[in-house]
């Protein structure tokens, strides 16, 4: 395992993760500055309640994207690693949530959390997105849904038996991803948390 490579495969894992799909989207599509709308966050959650459903949409598969694609093609070059394949997922979640694009200031890392563990262990994400999905519909939500997605993945990975550093992984994830969410943890508490289709995320 060269030492040029897995630092590369570091680097392309953090810029990957940090570009602003959020912001560039509105941006093109709607002219503004994400950041100046709603709760300022360049996230799936706010692009899609301030900029609607298609640029909500491409914002959540590209900033999947932008997790899966690395770690994919960490698998493929240095095959057998799995604690590298782990580290570039976290650098692009690292990326995400402080880009460099953006001050070192960006979203809450669930998408792209999303796509680094569906490369990772994709029959646990897979219950992770039902659990999500699940809370969203029952809450009307995003941030509950994301929440319990996170907190999901590593029951999830533990009971379709995954390797010690998956579970380990997918619930330091969930601790970050749970963390991001405290702002909004608070307005669930005094019923200030809008709705799927509220004006902040």
């Amino acid at each position: 395992m060269g030492d040029f490579r897995v630092a590369g495969l570091l680097t392309l894992g953090y810029l990957s993760g940090g570009i602003p799909t959020g912001y560039l989207v509105v941006k093109r599509l709607k002219g503004y500055d994400i950041r100046t709308r709603g709760s300022g966050n360049p996230g799936t959650a706010n692009v899609y309640r301030n900029a609607g459903p298609l640029a909500g949409a491409i914002t959540l598969l590209v900033d999947a994207g932008k997790g899966f694609l690395p770690v994919f093609l960490c698998q493929r070059l240095i095959p057998g690693h799995p604690g590298l394949d782990i580290a570039v997922g976290a650098a692009a979640v690292v990326g995400h949530n402080w880009t460099v694009f953006l001050g070192f200031k960006g979203g809450k890392g669930v998408a792209t959390s999303a796509g680094v563990f569906l490369a990772l262990i994709p029959k646990a994400m897979a219950a992770a997105i039902a659990a999500f999905a699940l809370a969203v519909w029952l809450t009307g939500h995003i941030s509950v849904g994301s929440m319990s997605g996170a907190i999901s993945l590593p029951v999830a990975a533990a009971l379709f038996g995954a390797p010690a550093l998956d579970v380990a992984a997918a619930a330091a994830a969930a601790a970050l991803i749970v963390f991001k969410h405290v702002p909004n943890i608070k307005r669930l508490r005094q019923n200030r948390e809008l709705g799927i289709h509220g004006p902040s995320a």
